[in-house]
């Protein structure tokens, strides 16, 4: 998956709250990371506008749920801090959340398309 590393949007927070875990995950996936770096690497691909305090719950509900393993690993900077790694829990529930991403974006895809070639199929607009 490539990501644009210059565009920063907001979104919807009921939308980007659904994709969390995936998003999550997909990172995990890719590197082991803790909760500011997490953060960090968010708002880079462009979720300029994910906050911390929504990460860091949704980190701990993973956990607790089995998907992630932590870790503690100490930092030149400072104390040390608590890393993330996916565990298989996680690379099986990433798999799943991909397929339904994927199977969501191409139906959400296919109204897009008849809305916009003007569809047979496509409700009407009432006019005002």
């Amino acid at each position: 998956m490539t990501y644009s590393h210059t565009v920063m949007t907001t979104h919807d927070p009921q939308m980007l709250k659904g994709v969390l875990g995936l998003l999550l995950l997909e990172l995990l996936d890719r590197a082991d990371g803790y909760g500011y770096g997490i953060v960090t690497r968010l708002q880079e691909v462009g979720f300029a506008d994910l906050a911390e305090g929504t990460v860091y719950p949704a980190l701990t509900r993973l956990e607790a749920a089995g998907q992630l393993d932590s870790y503690l690993l100490r930092s030149a900077s400072g104390p040390a801090r608590k890393y993330y790694r996916l565990t298989d829990a996680g690379r099986t529930e990433l798999a799943r959340l991909r397929r339904d991403w994927l199977s969501l974006v191409a139906r959400v895809a296919v109204l897009h398309e008849q809305a916009a070639a003007g569809s047979p199929d496509a409700p009407a607009h009432a006019e005002r």
